[in-house]
């Protein structure tokens, strides 16, 4: 039989992956799956987006259970959290994805390929080789095998940076091994304030767990507007977390019953925190120190891929998305874009760039967090006259009725022409809003437009219109 040439190959099967697969079965062409797991979803499937958010759910039922009498609901028997049924659910979820992605690459004609991917070098009249490992990825253990594209799309993901001279076990945790302890720890401490640190605080506070949380930038959640971070530093601080910013850790140690992170705080002092574990929660590294990328022109900053606006790197047919593309963040939303975007390329189907500042960042904590934009001060930064508007929830019927009023919606809007540069908000449902203003921006509306649209009644979405409102000082529920 003669060799298969697929028209591309995608190493890697978490959202940026399936995406570029699926999109590409779409468009006509034959494609090639390759993931050295045995289940197709990735980080974010598995360890990731979607079982945080399953006991982040899991975590808001069980708040609003603890004041069920205030919500006219009367001999609740003692509800107890059962946590080993909270990650059986999570499980369960997690497992009907993987077969709900099975049933996708299957509809689309797409051939899934179990085994680890590396690059062979630049193509060979048009043609590139992959190598594949049955398994380790380093030729020593397992068989090799090769298949042949025209075109071949990075999508390796990233894994979870550690501190130096810390490995992961039982007590010191990653993102990965948290979501499989077998009891809700008497206390934590959380290493990092960016959205991973902050969405596991959120959990285990809810749950009953001590939390403290150690961040070395000057306040949490250090991407989002400086007015949401100084929200979500009050609200933490209200649910009972002990928040360090400006604090510099200096050694983790095991103890006989847990760990000891000896820290900096901000006036220069040491302090010494106990607990039965600690959450390392430090940012990601990008997976491409083992793809043999050295073997082509691929270029790298920090290790991230350098790719153009199609998601191509310097080595012709070859591109890359998701978390190793520089210059871009690491969310599932952004890599499933850039599969798309590479795949309408390869198909020689129109497309359009990911823009950055399109790209809406979410945080699942209580209260969320969702934004998308220039902050105030990015926008200032730039020279920008700029007009603010800030409507708070506790003027929104329906964040009353769901019993959460606290946060704002706050707009950041130039000040001439009305161009809405950033929506910041932090509150009920805010990863659900937050496209609101994803959808308004990409469409080029400006404010006068916006604050004539009408929102339904009674909506969270109302406090979207009251901050449009509120940048020309017209709010009509504040």
């Amino acid at each position: 039989m003669p060799e298969t040439i697929y028209d591309v190959a995608i190493i890697g099967a978490g959202p940026g992956g399936y995406t570029a697969a699926i999109r590409a079965g779409q468009l006509g062409l034959k494609t090639a799956l390759i993931e050295r797991t045995d289940k197709l979803g990735g980080t974010c499937l598995h360890v990731g987006c979607i079982p945080t958010k399953s006991l982040l759910f899991s975590a808001e039922i069980w708040d609003h259970l603890k004041h069920a009498a205030e919500l006219g609901i009367d001999n609740v028997v003692e509800p107890k959290v059962n946590w080993p049924n909270l990650l059986k659910r999570k499980n369960a979820i997690i497992a009907k994805h993987v077969k709900g992605l099975e049933f996708l690459m299957k509809k689309n004609k797409v051939n899934t390929i179990e085994g680890y991917g590396r690059l062979t070098g630049p193509a060979k009249d048009g043609i590139h080789t992959v190598s594949i490992y049955t398994e380790g990825g380093g030729g020593a253990a397992g068989e090799q095998s090769f298949i042949k594209a025209k075109n071949i799309i990075l999508a390796t993901g990233s894994d979870a940076k550690m501190l130096p001279g810390l490995e992961p076990d039982t007590r010191i945790l990653t993102n990965i091994e948290i979501l499989s302890i077998n009891a809700i720890p008497k206390s934590l401490v959380v290493i990092g304030a960016g959205a991973v640190g902050v969405e596991f605080a959120s959990i285990f506070r809810s749950f009953g767990s001590e939390v403290t949380i150690v961040e070395f930038l000057p306040r949490m959640v250090p991407a989002e507007d400086e007015d949401i971070s100084k929200e979500l530093n009050r609200q933490f601080k209200k649910r009972g977390i002990d928040v360090n910013t400006s604090a510099k850790v200096e050694k983790v140690e095991k103890t006989e019953s847990g760990v000891k992170v000896t820290f900096t705080d901000q006036n220069g002092n040491q302090q010494v925190k106990e607990a039965e574990k600690v959450l390392i929660a430090v940012g990601r590294s990008p997976r491409t120190d083992n793809i043999d990328l050295n073997k082509t022109k691929v270029e790298l900053d920090r290790g991230f891929i350098k790719t153009n606006e199609s998601m191509e790197t310097a080595e012709p047919g070859i591109f890359a998305i998701g978390d190793i593309v520089s210059g871009m963040p690491q969310l599932a939303h952004v890599g499933a874009m850039g599969g798309m975007v590479a795949a309408a390329k390869i198909a020689g189907r129109p497309f359009r760039p990911i823009k950055r500042e399109r790209i809406p960042a979410c945080t699942y904590t209580e209260p969320q967090i969702g934004s998308v934009g220039l902050t105030e001060a990015a926008a200032k930064a730039k020279g920008l006259e700029v007009k603010i508007g800030k409507f708070p929830f506790a003027g929104n019927s329906k964040a009353t009725i769901v019993d959460s009023h606290d946060g704002f919606v706050k707009i950041v809007a130039d000040a001439k022409y009305g161009e809405v540069l950033g929506v910041h908000i932090i509150g009920p449902q805010a990863t659900e809003l937050i496209s609101e203003a994803v959808v308004a921006m990409d469409l080029e509306a400006t404010i006068d437009e916006l604050m004539y649209t009408i929102h339904a009644h009674p909506t969270l979405a109302e406090a979207m219109l009251d901050a449009y409102a509120a940048v020309e000082g017209q709010a009509i529920n504040a």
